[in-house]
């Protein structure tokens, strides 16, 4: 069975093409309400339920929170990814940070990877809140991922990067 996100309350919470800006415990700049309870928030969510979701062809939608749940798994993915021929903690940020670096696709461009799953944005502003949103959220999960991905001595965690070689909804990885 698929883990589905616990951010089924959205009322307050600003939308953009579909999809809830959900708060993050982040100090990364950026449109996302900042985070003031203890607990977990979605990248939490998306690392912690990462190895368990990977496995799954499909994913039934039960919140609006569960696609930026699905955004952020194939996120990691792609992360891993880039992170498999990394033998060294300097190395693997580096390549994170060359990932980071790369313009973030919204809905209605040809390279989004869920084309369906997400609305198309109403307006040019709609969708710069998006990118931003996506950006800001995608610098977070790499930076969280590194502390799982790479143990304290710098080494990698092969319990972690061996799911690079997974696809996520049958997805395959550039």
């Amino acid at each position: 069975m698929v883990y589905h996100s616990s951010f089924v309350d959205e009322e307050g919470i600003t939308k953009a093409c579909g999809c809830p800006l959900l708060p993050l415990k982040s100090h990364i700049k950026g449109p996302a309400p900042v985070f003031d309870q203890d607990g977990t928030d979605i990248v939490d969510e998306a690392i912690t339920f990462f190895r368990a979701n990977v496995f799954f062809r499909n994913f039934d939608i039960k919140s609006s929170a569960d696609k930026l749940l699905i955004y952020l798994t194939l996120y990691i993915n792609i992360a891993l990814k880039r992170l498999e021929g990394c033998r060294t903690l300097a190395e693997g940020t580096k390549a994170i940070i060359n990932l980071g670096l790369e313009k973030v696709p919204v809905p209605g461009e040809a390279v989004f990877p869920f084309a369906g799953l997400f609305a198309l944005p109403q307006s040019q502003q709609e969708a710069e809140l998006f990118r931003n949103y996506l950006k800001q959220i995608r610098e977070e999960t790499s930076g969280r991922l590194l502390g799982c991905a790479y143990r304290p001595n710098g080494t990698p965690n092969k319990w972690w990067l061996a799911f690079a070689k997974r696809k996520f909804m049958n997805i395959i990885v550039p």
